[in-house]
């Protein structure tokens, strides 16, 4: 049973009437079993909450920042009518709006009740309790009940970087030959025969087709097709931290639309890095990011004809995905990626080259999206690096931090200067293992939050027509 602010406000009125009464002894007494007996029979009234049926329906993915709608369908067997109010309860990072509503179901009816889902966090949120509260005609009294109505939404990586793709696809179109840009090098698929011209690689002469001519003739090349590109997620603990602004709104905060300083137009996908500037509890992980970049990757070599696969590691397989066609590979892997989170553990290096070794047989680009954390990688990452750099033509991409180079130019304070100090400090760790791993023959990509999917985009862009893939 749970009684009503009307049920307050009658007993309210009581009191006050009693104050008057010329025996308030028994004016009490009296206005106590009026009161009880409303209540009664307002509860007796009201109709059942255990019979009623619930289910739902709806949409089971949304992508951040995007909002869905759930449909609550009420139905009411019984032979009273059903009128109160219902709260639909789920995880606070659902943002589910609104948090009740009022309700009126007739006998043998049903109603559909709307529960607007915009998420804030990416991974799967599952509905809780739905709570129904049925009134009697009086409104003083009423039935509660709790039911189970399962129900999940994935909420899905929004893809941000998807903008720089159209500028990515032309200039592969140059490279791939529907514009006369051929390239030379090692390991690419052989295109046409030309005359030989001073600075020609002597190895790319064709012999075979120079005896049957007067000149020397050397073949030509274009980037080959049918690839395989593994891209691999570090979830480990360096994966967890912050950097840079959302670039989507944070709960409860409209799209303002203001400025197009990172190529959007305004109110597409919310604020702006300029709108979000100056508030550190807006920042994405680190692991947003490389899954942002590894999207945009994954679209553009699916489109040069490589095949492309997944994987998630911090000390064991988070998730994996291979042999998508490239129609289903970017639904496929968003779906994947969306219920990743970062392991609060240190990554298992041995462990994660043992798992791409396993999965690349052949020679492949294994592109590793992690951080440049010095002391992580120089006791994990460096001894084993070999073992899959001569196999494997390795990229690192890893996301920086903004605000590193915010401290770097600070001066003026005493504590300003020792946060430069630490700043310079810290990139210049950066500048040296980056060092390291290009001795190892590992390319690497260091780039801002905002910069680390067009940079790695356009460094694969590089190597293909560089002929090293």
């Amino acid at each position: 049973m749970a009684l009503t602010g009307r049920a307050g406000l009658l007993a309210a009125l009581s009191a006050v009437a009693v104050l008057f009464a010329p025996r308030p002894g028994l004016a009490v007494a009296g206005f106590a079993m009026l009161i009880a007996a409303l209540i009664v029979i307002d509860l007796l009234l009201a109709g059942s909450v255990r019979a009623l049926r619930l289910g739902r329906d709806g949409e089971r993915l949304v992508r951040l920042g995007r909002s869905t709608e759930i449909g609550l369908i009420v139905e009411n067997p019984g032979s009273r009518r059903v009128r109160g109010v219902l709260r639909d309860a789920w995880p606070p990072s659902a943002g589910a709006r609104p948090r009740q509503v009022r309700f009126a179901v007739p006998s043998g009816e049903r109603r559909r009740l709307i529960t607007t889902l915009t998420p804030t966090r990416r991974g799967d949120r599952e509905a809780v309790t739905v709570t129904v509260r049925s009134l009697g005609p009086l409104g003083l009294a009423g039935r509660q009940g709790a039911h189970r109505v399962p129900w999940s939404v994935r909420v899905l990586p929004p893809f941000l970087s998807r903008r720089h793709l159209p500028s990515r696809l032309a200039r592969l179109q140059e490279l791939e030959g529907n514009h006369p840009a051929l390239v030379r090098g090692q390991g690419t698929e052989f295109d046409s025969l030309r005359e030989y011209v001073v600075g020609d690689d002597v190895r790319s002469i064709d012999w075979r087709a120079t005896a049957r001519r007067a000149d020397v003739v050397v073949r030509t090349w274009r980037p080959e097709r049918d690839r395989r590109v593994l891209i691999v997620l570090d979830t480990g603990r360096t994966s967890a931290g912050r950097v840079g602004v959302a670039p989507i709104p944070l709960a409860g905060e409209p799209s303002t639309g203001h400025g197009k300083s990172d190529g959007r137009q305004a109110g597409q996908d919310g604020p702006s890095a300029a709108d979000l500037a100056g508030r550190p509890e807006a920042g994405w992980p680190r692991l947003d990011w490389s899954m942002d970049a590894a999207l945009l990757l994954a679209a553009l070599a699916s489109r040069a004809g490589d095949r492309v696969d997944f994987l998630a590691y911090d000390r064991k397989v988070r998730a994996s995905l291979s042999g998508a066609s490239r129609t289903e590979l970017l639904s496929s892997l968003v779906n994947v990626m969306a219920p990743i989170e970062a392991e609060l553990v240190e990554s298992d290096a041995s462990g994660m080259v043992s798992a791409v070794l396993a999965r690349a047989g052949r020679r492949c680009l294994v592109v590793l999206l992690t951080d440049l954390n010095p002391a992580a990688l120089e006791e994990g990452l460096l001894p084993v690096l070999p073992q899959l750099s001569s196999r494997h033509l390795v990229l690192l991409a890893a996301v920086a931090d903004p605000r590193v180079a915010a401290m770097a130019s600070g001066r003026g304070t005493a504590e300003r200067v020792y946060d430069a100090a630490a700043a310079e400090r810290l990139r210049g760790e950066r500048r040296r293992i980056t060092a390291l791993l290009r001795g190892h023959g590992v390319e690497v990509v260091d780039a801002l939050p905002e910069d680390i999917a067009p940079a790695l985009a356009d460094t694969y862009l590089a190597l293909k027509a560089a002929g090293r893939l």
